[in-house]
């Protein structure tokens, strides 16, 4: 999501100067100053040059251990991992190869979960070890995320993404609940626009998890300072991300090393947030190919699903978190007012990560609307 987008530039710039004084303070020590003792030319050097440009490179280097014991709890469970299980490739109608993962029973109701901007389908690992028992969840890539592949220089974003969905639920051929987390809230609220008939079809019902209606910079903190810096700023370095994509990527795996990655995720999560946690969505937004998060921001700028929601005709529970300020819970207030039968639950303490750090919260909740559906 944008905000997060700005956060991981600024703190990668951040990262950026801890190397670069590093390497002035080593260089400076090297060089060190000639000065004449006994008619002698000696060179001094500060030892102080030397140790704090060490602690520098360290802290760029592995400064990501000490942040991440800084800003986040112990895990109490087993940890969550950035791993995928075994899945299959399904071939798209918009040429993209889709990383599809199918577990629980095959005869239980299908749940089809998709993930959001800068993340992939293993953000959903509590998903599978709190419902894989009772429900048959899909969870699978966004094109250019993760393990599905888009075609090069292809349009990536919510308004594309709502075909590949298409495609995935006439693969499965049956009823299905939707979930969807930010853009992959997003996403389902296309799908209904653009695919209605299809949508009436094969969905039972939506759950839309702290995510928007309308271009996410209206709906962040701060939304007038956001859009104000759109096209100056926000627009450009996102192209550049595209254009310079082995650059940036390099710039996003140095600030996951020192840790500067660390510090711009850890505002997508609330007070709960654990170190696994942290670590997995860290690690994300930094493998995931910045063009394809950059196509993603772009797209969304120009996404506005207000005329849809009258369309949202299915039942739909609308989850937001307390705290989240990539997608404030006004955002979801919208959607579950406008929908013609939705539900709303806000969930106190959280942010924009909230599924995650109160996982069993989110999917209780899920569950529950599942059933009730019957």
């Amino acid at each position: 999501m944008p905000l997060l987008a700005i956060l991981r530039f600024a703190f990668a710039l951040f990262s950026v100067a801890v190397y670069g004084a590093s390497a002035y303070l080593l260089w400076q020590w090297y060089q060190g100053d000639i000065v004449q003792v006994e008619g002698a030319l000696i060179r001094t050097r500060e030892d102080w040059h030397l140790w704090v440009g060490l602690l520098l490179l360290a802290w760029g280097l592995s400064g990501k251990f000490l942040w991440r014991f800084m800003l986040a709890k112990p895990d109490q469970e087993e940890p969550t991992k950035a791993q995928h299980g075994v899945g299959r490739q399904i071939a798209s109608s918009t040429g993209s190869s889709l990383f599809v993962e199918e577990v629980g029973p095959e005869n239980g109701p299908i749940i089809i979960f998709t993930h959001g901007a800068a993340c992939n389908s293993t953000v959903w690992q509590y998903a599978k070890r709190q419902l894989a028992d009772q429900f048959r969840l899909v969870l699978w890539d966004l094109p250019g995320l993760g393990r599905s592949i888009a075609v090069s220089g292809q349009p990536l974003g919510p308004n594309h993404y709502a075909a590949d969905l298409a495609d995935l639920l006439t693969s499965l051929g049956q009823p299905v609940v939707l979930v969807g987390h930010s853009m992959g809230g997003m996403t389902i609220q296309t799908l209904f626009g653009d695919f209605p008939a299809l949508a009436d079809r094969y969905v039972r019902g939506a759950v839309l998890v702290n995510t928007t209606y309308t271009n996410p910079l209206k709906t962040m903190i701060l939304p007038r300072v956001a859009q104000a810096i759109r096209f100056p700023l926000i627009e450009p370095l996102s192209r550049l991300a595209i254009g310079l994509q082995p650059l940036a990527w390099l710039f996003a795996w140095q600030s996951y090393l020192s840790g500067s990655a660390h510090i711009a995720s850890r505002f997508g999560f609330g007070k709960f947030v654990t170190r696994s946690q942290l670590e997995h969505a860290t690690i994300l937004s930094t493998r995931n190919a910045p063009g394809s998060i950059a196509r993603g921001n772009l797209d969304m700028f120009r996404w506005d699903a207000s005329a849809t929601l009258h369309g949202l005709n299915k039942p739909t529970l609308v989850l937001a978190g307390e705290l989240d300020i990539v997608t404030k819970p006004n955002a979801s207030v919208v959607i579950a007012t406008t929908a013609p039968r939705a539900q709303l639950t806000i969930i106190a303490g959280v942010n924009h990560m909230g599924f995650m750090e109160q996982s069993r919260t989110y999917n209780d909740a899920i569950a529950a609307f599942v059933r009730s559906l019957g």
